[in-house]
């Protein structure tokens, strides 16, 4: 039997969404901690991703996942693949607010 050849599977990443004001664009920021290549200290490094969300799933805050995928424009280059947690919404009625509507 001839081996089958499996394709490589695309890059994933996890990160939280910082901007949501372009359309059907999020900006998704993936931190990571890495050691410090002299000093061997832990330090964060941070990178913004552009990805593409089709329906406007995602919200400002949410953790998602993001998946890798053919140049849809200049900088986008990934796709939302799923929303993992959504960030909590804090909401103030406006009957709690000494203010007349």
């Amino acid at each position: 039997m001839a081996e089958q050849t499996k394709k490589p599977l695309k890059n994933e990443k996890v990160g939280q969404v910082v901007s949501t004001k372009a359309a059907k664009t999020i900006i998704v920021e993936v931190s990571r901690r890495v050691p410090h290549p002299l000093y061997k200290r832990i330090v964060k490094k941070r990178k913004r991703f552009h990805a593409h969300d089709e329906e406007g799933r995602a919200k400002m805050g949410d953790i998602v996942r993001i998946m890798e995928c053919r140049p849809l424009s200049r900088t986008k280059h990934w796709r939302l693949t799923e929303v993992v947690r959504r960030a909590p919404q804090v909401g103030v009625q406006p009957e709690e607010l000494d203010v007349k509507v």
